[in-house]
């Protein structure tokens, strides 16, 4: 079992015509993602990589019955595509988009909302069912079938994590990317509770960063929630305050924030924060063996 996409998803590529949307559809249609349509307006009727392709999100849906959405295009038509996916009737919209102004994301994100989608990003690198279902720019090849769920805030620092996983035999149930913008749709709380609830999963790393409190807010809902192990890695544990490292929603502001609170806070919940990001698949083999 897996949370949030399956062998059955059923995709749409906003953007599918675009040079990283299709180079991306490429690599999801690879690894076995079942992509049924793209949109770009004005290119209705034509095809890429043989999916067929639709001026709005509203015709692919009508035609394909599309549950999933997955967004490549421009920043300042982020919001927009977001919300014309919620408003088709997309339950699951994933923007790819870098560099979204935070208010246009606080209005695609409340929209989401009102309609009943759920929103990952924007500016991350999307979500993995290993040997099911890939939506996303995450490198597949790294990923193995298996039992720890992956979270987190740092794109690149997912597949870090992912890597030693795998080198050290211990595959993954689900893997998100929920994106370092200061506003992004689901978060550590949300994912938390569908990794806690899937059968599948036994064991949580959660990756997290300097900067805001979400880690924080987690911490509260483990020590209270979460009965499986969890492990978490928090970056920027060197980052002076005031300076932005990496994400935009990366950076110290007011003394608060800092990686030492982030710690303090999921270890006072039982949480073990690893050093490295190498040690987190040793630590996850003894908890697990308790």
């Amino acid at each position: 079992m897996s949370i949030l996409i399956n062998e059955s998803t059923r995709l749409i590529v906003q953007g599918i015509t675009g040079r990283d949307g299709s180079f991306h559809t490429k690599k999801m249609l690879e690894y076995g993602t079942n992509i049924v349509g793209g949109t770009t307006p004005g290119k209705g009727g034509t095809e890429m990589l043989g999916v067929p392709v639709f001026n709005t999100v509203y015709e692919a849906v009508e035609e394909t019955q599309a549950d999933t959405s997955i967004i490549f295009v421009p920043a300042r038509f982020a919001a927009d595509a977001i919300m014309e996916a919620a408003d088709a009737g997309i339950r699951l919209i994933i923007c790819i988009s870098e560099g979204v102004p935070t208010l246009d994301a606080v209005k695609a994100y409340r929209f989401t909302q009102l309609k009943g989608a759920m929103l990952i990003g924007p500016n991350c690198p999307g979500l993995m069912s290993p040997d099911q279902c890939l939506v996303g720019i995450l490198p597949g090849q790294i990923f193995k079938k298996g039992n720890i769920g992956v979270i987190s805030r740092s794109g690149t620092l997912t597949y870090e994590v992912v890597y030693h996983l795998t080198a050290n035999g211990m595959g993954q149930s689900s893997a998100v990317g929920m994106g370092g913008d200061p506003v992004v749709g689901l978060y550590f709380r949300e994912l938390l509770q569908m990794l806690q609830d899937d059968p599948q999963t036994d064991a949580i790393v959660m990756i997290g960063e300097i900067g805001g409190n979400a880690e924080e807010l987690a911490a509260e809902y483990i020590e209270k929630h979460v009965t499986k192990p969890v492990v978490s890695f928090i970056a920027g544990q060197s980052a002076p305050p005031g300076k932005q490292m990496g994400h935009a929603g990366a950076i110290i502001s007011s003394g608060s924030g800092t990686a030492v609170e982030k710690i303090a806070a999921l270890e006072a919940a039982g949480v073990t924060v690893a050093k490295e990001p190498s040690e987190i698949p040793h630590i996850l083999k003894e908890k697990l063996k308790k």
